[in-house]
């Protein structure tokens, strides 16, 4: 890790006691309050896979998620937010260079966008530009974005698909200022991840210039040469919510470490920490974590490498990303489980620093990128089959 990463991750673990203390207040916010705002952007932290070209800091994926673990350590909600914010700022690598310094250039820039397109969603060809429709769920933090984001197929004016040479329908993500959506924060009712205000927005004919709307991981139209933007969103996304997982269950760990030192169980003599069975439950699942991490960190530095050498990625690196950090989440989830049973009912109580931790990391695992099926495909990739690359 070279010096710069470093520093961003030092100064991401120096966060970890305000987040720690704030999480209570954004759990009940559903948003990130204005104080934690402030020092995330001070930091740099929404600005890890920026291009160093708009002053952003180009860290490598086993850098970056890193810094995602430490912030999971402070507060999930806030790492998923700037998880979100990163993978779409990558977007960055295909604007041209002077649009691209006006959405990120403000101290304060984050670029949201949620699931999409839907059935409703689409753009329609305009003189300059496109005429925006649809509604997107799942949007992470909007709440504090500047601009957003609209993934939508694209059609002429006459109403007929504008198709690309493979016959596919061409899609574009047109990106527009945050105040002209229609926002629905009423929808964000959910178990865990509170924090990440992930609501729903909609745009109705909502005229976007084509400076403004680009096709992501588009060869043609990337601009940016670094070894990053040869790498896919899916895989930082992949990478940084697995350490959500990894972050959030180790700091559930830490925690239950610190209350054992002290607590007696109803009904005993000895300290929790000098008991056996939780003994060799701190021991197996403080290694589990690690390796699950080791095994992210080890595979994304292989991916670096092949990606520098060859200039892309490849679909056998894609499928090593997909299985290392699916892995991950199923393993922070299971011993998040297995972690906090040992508190017992200690750990219930909503004003402690253990079950939030427990429900953030059971929402990291029911989100696409811990979905089982994604052995499925590893293992079909595996056997010599052809899986379906789409969530890969």
């Amino acid at each position: 890790m070279n010096e710069i990463a470093q520093d961003c991750l030092n100064r991401a673990r120096g966060l970890i006691p305000l987040l720690e203390a704030a999480a209570p207040r954004i759990e009940a916010a559903r948003g990130l309050p204005p104080d934690v705002l402030d020092a995330m952007h001070e930091a740099g932290m929404f600005r890890l896979l920026l291009p160093r070209s708009i002053g952003g800091f180009e860290l490598r994926p086993s850098e970056y998620v890193q810094c995602i673990e430490a912030i999971a350590m402070g507060d999930a909600s806030t790492a998923w937010c700037m998880n979100q914010g990163s993978g779409c700022s990558m977007t960055a690598a295909y604007f041209q260079p002077d649009i691209a310094r006006a959405i990120w250039g403000p101290a304060n820039a984050v670029l949201a966008w949620g699931n999409g397109p839907g059935s409703s969603a689409k753009a329609v060809r305009a003189d300059g530009g496109w005429r925006v429709t649809g509604t997107y769920s799942f949007a992470s933090g909007s709440r504090h974005a500047t601009w957003l984001g609209a993934m939508a197929p694209c059609f002429e004016a006459d109403g007929s698909p504008v198709l690309q040479a493979d016959g596919r329908q061409w899609e574009r993500t047109m990106v527009f200022p945050r105040h002209q959506a229609t926002i629905d924060s009423g929808v964000w009712n959910v178990m865990g991840l509170n924090g990440t205000g992930s609501d729903s927005f909609t745009v109705t004919d909502l005229f976007v210039d084509d400076a403004h709307a680009v096709t992501r991981e588009s060869e043609a139209e990337r601009r940016e040469s670094g070894t990053l933007y040869s790498f896919q969103a899916m895989q930082l996304y992949a990478g940084g919510f697995s350490n959500v997982a990894l972050g959030a269950a180790r700091g559930l760990l830490n925690a239950v470490m610190a209350l054992a030192k002290d607590k007696v169980q109803l009904g005993g003599s000895e300290q929790l920490r000098d008991n056996q069975c939780f003994q060799q439950t701190v021991g197996y699942w403080d290694a589990a974590l690690k390796a699950a991490k080791a095994g992210v960190l080890t595979t994304f530095d292989r991916v670096w490498e092949d990606v520098a050498r060859e200039g892309a990625i490849s679909v056998a690196s894609r499928i090593a990303v997909r299985q290392a950090t699916t892995f991950a989440i199923h393993t922070a989830r299971d011993a998040a489980y297995h972690v906090f049973h040992e508190a017992g009912s200690t750990a219930i109580f909503a004003n402690g620093p253990f079950e939030r931790r427990l429900r953030d990391v059971g929402s990291v695992a029911q989100h696409l990128q811990g979905r089982r099926t994604h052995f499925e495909t590893v293992g079909t990739y595996l056997m010599g089959g052809k899986p379906s690359l789409r969530w890969v």
